[in-house]
């Protein structure tokens, strides 16, 4: 048994789907989640700066006793994630590969589209990543960048955020995909806009659920599964504590009773929401 908590990070409010889904599949776990708010988002970012920032981080998840981290940002994933984790004697996975390999257990047709940030659209890696599982498949994508500072802001029903996503979807569908992975882990507090959008024929895949599955198997292999658990989640971040709490709790509800802002530079707490 190993009762150290699993270490989670994102840019913002987006990492918190990958929470949710461990409260649901690993209930016996307790997360470390840190939110780098005051830079999101990460789309824009070059892969010089997402380095840093993820070594910022993932060096606080150490420090709070992570056994294992996940890093639930697909901008981060597709960029820089298999150069950092070397740097680290903790395991790192993300989200990207498990989003494509999901994808390529749900496609009938290897038609496939992607969502994501304007970085993991340009990093060309979830295309290649897909077809390692699916040579001969097609992939389309759409890059998005309006939704991840409109999830941050709580515009989840807005009329901005909706047409917004029917410009994004609209080529997609026009592709004859039959499988839509939401390739930001922002995504999924839409994803009921995203379904009536894209229609019965289309599933979504989240990368999520599948990252948590891969992260079920890795904690009992290495034999750091935790048997019962000793704490609350924590959520940290490097912004506004009170914006990111009202926004994360529209998804994981009383789960997120507080965040704390912590300055990474001195890694020194600093106010709770």
């Amino acid at each position: 048994m190993n009762s150290r908590p699993i270490g989670v990070y994102d840019s913002g409010v987006g990492g918190l789907t990958v929470v949710r889904e461990i409260s649901s599949k690993l209930p016996w776990e307790r997360v470390v989640y840190f939110g780098d708010t005051a830079r999101v988002p990460y789309g824009e970012k070059t892969a010089q700066e997402l380095l840093g920032f993820s070594r910022e981080i993932i060096e606080f998840l150490i420090d709070q006793g992570s056994k294992y981290i996940i890093a639930a940002c697909n901008t981060t994933s597709s960029q820089v994630l298999e150069d950092v984790k070397k740097e680290f004697d903790v395991p790192v996975i993300g989200v990207l590969r498990p989003g494509a390999y999901a994808a390529s257990r749900a496609t009938r047709t290897g038609r496939i589209g992607v969502m994501a940030t304007a970085g993991t659209i340009r990093s060309g890696a979830y295309e290649k990543a897909i077809k390692e599982y699916v040579p001969d498949g097609q992939v389309f994508s759409a890059a998005c960048p309006q939704l991840v500072p409109l999830i941050e802001k709580g515009d989840i029903n807005s009329e901005e955020t909706i047409r917004a996503l029917h410009n994004y979807i609209a080529p997609l569908l026009a592709e004859d995909i039959d499988v839509l992975v939401l390739g930001c882990t922002h995504y999924p507090y839409l994803i009921e806009h995203i379904r009536r959008i894209a229609g019965p024929r289309v599933e979504i895949v989240d990368p999520a659920s599948e990252t948590v599955t891969v992260t079920a198997a890795a904690l009992q292999e290495l034999g750091l599964q935790s048997q019962e658990k000793t704490g609350w989640h924590e959520f940290a971040v490097s912004g506004d504590p009170v914006r990111f709490a009202a926004v994360g709790r529209k998804l994981l509800g009383d789960d997120l009773t507080e965040a704390r802002r912590v300055d990474l530079s001195g890694k020194g707490a600093g106010t709770s929401c």
